[in-house]
């Protein structure tokens, strides 16, 4: 299990809240809490937008059970891509 550091997980929270594929984040604030950790490890070790996308269409797929095919999972992975880009900067990783 990855540990993820509080700043880092907040903002990957309020993103996938954002994101809200189930459309239960405002009532759960922690539905995707799961997917923190991996996500963190990809983005520190620096993973490319396509993979982040894999992981997202995998994790919609195998453990939420949807179809990710309309879900933006590609534009999430931008976003993510580019949060990170932006927060490691400001934060050792």
């Amino acid at each position: 299990m990855t540990v993820v550091p509080k700043a880092y997980e907040d903002g990957l929270r309020g993103l996938l809240n954002a994101w809200d594929p189930l459309d239960v984040a405002e009532d759960v604030q922690d539905e995707y809490d799961c997917m923190l950790g991996q996500l963190f490890l990809l983005l520190r070790t620096g993973a490319d937008q396509p993979r982040i996308d894999g992981f997202l269409r995998d994790d919609l797929t195998h453990h939420f059970g949807l179809d990710p095919q309309f879900l933006g999972t590609e534009s999430m992975a931008a976003r993510l891509r580019a949060w990170w880009d932006g927060a490691a900067s400001h934060h050792d990783a």
